[in-house]
């Protein structure tokens, strides 16, 4: 019996490490395609302004895709997330080729939206083939979903820690099994090293003076955050508006993206500026060094909302990283803080809030940044996760933990619905 039970053990232990390994590294594989094709679809766009004109083309091709061969796919994220939380059947892997298609389409067009969605749906849809490959039971699925999402986030951003931490908490509305963290920190830095490996690289931010910890210093972090918060807020309520919107007027989903490229490439060609579409990577860089315009931030919310909103692909991270960072660098015109240093609270905290991962977000500040930054990016991205409302970017993201604590004495207290 006890030789048994040993040997049950080793046999667990190995197909863990086998699962991990190749988990890992498909999800890595799938990111350095995913940046090299994104980096050439931003090139050739900026390249060939013309190309913006085809945007409704883009999105009708998108809409057709999803209409016809991925209609379990179409919810993205939030699929990901039912799953973990109500198991019913295996993620389709269409949904990975599918989202790198949509955001590819989404980028080279004209699109304004991230890359986050597309690896952690890539990452999702790679690890649960071997669901049943391997004979999983239903908790050990649970552990498939944490390892996909984690793999996706570590190699698409160069972060492994917030990776592996961000899959763990975006999914703490259930009790997260223990022998989920070795796993999802394992395949995290595999999917890392992966991609480090490759001809690959991942943009790079700098604060390069972080002032002394004084009270008053501490003190300004409180409005900054309250502010990164809203901005959450705003963001993800946006793109909650605009996907109703679609979907009560254009009742045939492949003309929604079609209707809303449109309007879309309209307002590009009228604004003469391509700064609020795409990543917008050269503007957050920018942001570090130099006070940013005050409505830059409200321009990315508008832009990525409607975009995502119409049913065009990618993800929501990366813009609101442009969203948090425009925004800290505006403030530093009212704030007296260095401008990279409010650049860089932003940047994590308005995801923080979006997010509701805190502890994540503040982890892959210090990753990004440096961990001298480390006491203004957590207590930033703290108070930007409380002052973000009940309602995140993932609509099937339930929340728990301390602000769902609050919230609900808050409610109990008759005051309006958060």
């Amino acid at each position: 019996m006890e030789s048994t039970g040993i040997q049950n053990h080793l046999s667990s232990f190995f197909k863990w490490i086998v699962i991990c390994l190749l988990t890992g590294i498909l999800s890595g594989l799938a990111s350095a395609l995913f940046l090299f094709l994104l980096e050439w679809a931003t090139s050739y766009r900026e390249n060939n302004y013309w190309i913006i004109s085809l945007l409704p083309v883009g999105g009708l091709m998108i809409g057709l895709l999803y209409y016809y061969y991925g209609k379990e796919a179409v919810k993205g994220n939030n699929l990901i997330l039912e799953e973990y939380d109500n198991p019913k059947k295996t993620i389709p892997f269409i949904m990975a080729p599918l989202v790198l298609a949509g955001t590819i389409i989404t980028h080279l067009f004209g699109g304004s939206a991230g890359r986050e969605g597309t690896a952690v749906q890539m990452g999702g849809a790679l690890s649960d083939q071997f669901t049943h490959l391997f004979k999983l039971q239903p908790e050990e699925r649970k552990t498939i979903l944490i390892i996909g999402i984690s793999a996706g986030f570590a190699s698409i951003f160069g972060t492994p820690l917030a990776g592996a931490l961000f899959a763990l908490e975006v999914l703490y509305f259930s009790k997260i099994r223990i022998n989920s963290i070795v796993p999802s920190f394992m395949t995290a830095y595999i999917a890392y090293y992966t991609v480090e490996l490759l001809p690959v690289k991942h943009t790079h931010y700098s604060i390069p003076f972080v002032p002394e910890l004084t009270a008053m210093n501490l003190f300004w972090i409180v409005p900054a955050g309250i502010l990164f918060g809203l901005a959450a807020m705003l963001f993800s309520r946006t793109t909650h508006f605009w996907g109703r919107l679609f979907s009560k007027y254009i009742p045939y989903p492949p003309l929604r993206p079609f209707a809303g490229g449109i309007i879309l490439a309209i307002i590009i060609f009228s604004s003469h500026t391509t700064k609020f579409i795409g990543l917008g990577i050269p503007a957050i860089v920018d942001s570090f060094q130099n006070q940013s315009n005050n409505f830059d931030f409200l321009l990315k919310i508008l832009f990525t909302g409607f975009t995502l909103g119409a049913g065009f692909k990618g993800g929501e991270v990366t813009p609101l990283f442009f969203v948090g960072a425009t925004l800290g660098s505006a403030l530093s015109g009212l704030i007296p803080l260095p401008v990279a240093l409010l650049a860089g609270m932003g940047f994590v905290a308005v995801f923080s809030g979006a997010t509701h991962t805190p502890v994540a977000c503040s982890i892959m500040g210090m990753e990004l940044f440096g961990v001298d930054c480390g006491i203004y990016v957590a207590l930033a991205c703290l108070v930007a996760y409380f002052c973000s409302g009940s309602v995140g970017i993932y609509h099937s993201q339930i929340v728990k933990g301390p602000k769902h604590i609050v919230y609900q004495k808050i409610r109990r207290k008759d005051l309006k619905d958060l």
